[in-house]
């Protein structure tokens, strides 16, 4: 059965993102089992690429299972490093350190 994507849906992944604390970062997959859909790592992906749209919410602290970011975006970088996350040298967050354990 396919996700319907709606606005409490919506609302329900961005609350989550929302709470990811500054300084740690979060998967796609790790937001998805959140909020009871752990295969919809990609409809949260797609979510947070029109997060602009329903507020300001901290989407730079998501990156990939691989902690990596999101291409394209040359802003996640730097606002990661704002908040004391440091990159690996391949470019990924170091997940063992820098995840988000909720």
């Amino acid at each position: 059965m396919k996700a319907v994507l709606d606005e409490e849906l919506i609302y329900e992944i961005l609350s989550v993102v929302e709470e990811i604390p500054e300084g740690n970062v979060a998967t796609y997959g790790q937001i998805a089992r959140l909020i009871g859909r752990e295969r919809n790592s990609r409809l949260v992906g797609r979510v947070l690429s029109m997060a602009e749209y329903y507020g300001s919410y901290p989407c730079h602290r998501v990156v990939n299972h691989a902690g990596r970011l999101v291409p394209g975006w040359r802003e996640q970088e730097e606002l990661l490093a704002d908040e004391g996350v440091e990159l690996k040298g391949n470019g990924c967050v170091d997940l063992k350190k820098y995840q988000w354990e909720c």
